[in-house]
C-alpha cells in the first residue's frame, strides 16, 4: 500500500473494505467490511456482488478478466461514477467548496444536516441527463449511508457525512458495533450465570429439604429394625 500521505480522500473510502490491507479488495471482503458496520446478510450480500461487479473491471484496465471480481484500491479514481456531488474530483481528492455547497443549497430544516426529503433533492440535482448508471450508483451509496447512520429523527448528519468521504466513519461503525455486541455477550454471560447459580442454589435447597425428610425416617427404620 502506499504511503498514507499520498493516498487520496477517495482511497481512504474504500480503504476500510480491504479487510488484509494488501491492496485489493474482494467480495467476501466487502461483504465482511458491511457485516462489520451494521448491515444485514441481505444488504451485505447485495452490495458485495454489486459493488465488486461493478467495479472490478474499471480499476483492473489492461489486466484478465477475474471471476474473483478483485478491486485495486490504487485505482479507485477511475470507478468513480457520474451524476455525483463533485465533492471528490477526478483524481479523488477531496474538494471542501463542494462538500460544503452541499449544505448550503440543500440543509434547510438543519444547518448541519440533511433530512430525507432534502437528500433525495440533492440526488437529483446531481443528476445528468439519460445517465442512468450514474442516478442509480448516487441514489443507491447515498441510500445505504442514510439508512445506516440517520439519526432517530431520520437526519443524516454533516460530521457522519464528511467522515464517510475521508473513511472514517466505517472503522468507528465497526468498533462501535463490536463494543455494542461484547456488551450484549457480557449481559448475556451475566444472566445466564446468575440463571446457573439460582437454580443449584435451588437444587441444594431441594437435596437439603430431602435429605431434611428422609433422615428421620431412616432414623425410625433403624430404631424399629434393631426394637426386632
Amino acid at each position: 500500500m502506499e504511503d498514507h500521505n499520498q493516498i487520496s480522500a477517495l482511497q481512504k473510502h474504500v480503504m476500510f473494505f480491504d479487510r488484509n490491507n494488501d491492496g485489493v479488495i474482494y467480495p467476501s471482503e466487502t461483504f465482511e467490511g458491511f457485516r462489520a458496520i451494521g448491515a444485514g446478510l441481505v444488504l451485505s450480500s447485495v452490495a458485495a456482488f454489486f459493488i465488486n461487479v461493478g467495479l472490478s473491471r474499471k480499476t483492473r484496465l489492461g489486466q484478465p478478466f477475474s471471476f474473483h471480481f478483485p478491486i485495486e484500491v490504487k485505482n479507485i479514481k477511475l470507478a468513480k461514477h457520474t451524476s455525483d456531488s463533485g465533492v471528490y474530483d477526478k483524481e479523488g481528492r477531496f474538494v471542501s467548496e463542494k462538500f460544503e455547497e452541499i449544505f448550503a443549497k440543500h440543509a434547510h430544516t438543519q444547518r448541519q444536516a440533511l433530512t430525507a426529503d432534502e437528500l433525495q433533492k440533492f440526488m437529483k440535482s446531481n443528476r445528468e441527463p439519460k445517465d442512468y448508471a450514474g442516478w442509480l450508483a448516487g441514489y443507491t451509496e447515498w441510500k445505504i449511508l442514510h439508512y445506516l447512520c440517520k439519526d432517530e429523527h431520520g437526519m443524516l448528519h454533516k460530521d457522519t457525512i464528511r467522515a464517510a468521504y475521508d473513511g472514517s466513519l466505517f472503522q468507528k461503525m465497526a468498533d462501535e458495533k463490536a463494543s455494542e455486541k461484547k456488551k450484549c455477550f457480557s449481559y448475556t454471560s451475566t444472566f445466564f450465570f446468575s440463571f446457573s447459580a439460582a437454580q443449584s442454589m435451588f437444587d441444594e435447597q431441594k437435596i437439603y429439604k430431602t435429605i431434611s425428610l428422609d433422615v428421620p425416617l431412616i432414623s425410625s427404620h433403624l430404631t424399629l429394625g434393631f426394637r426386632h
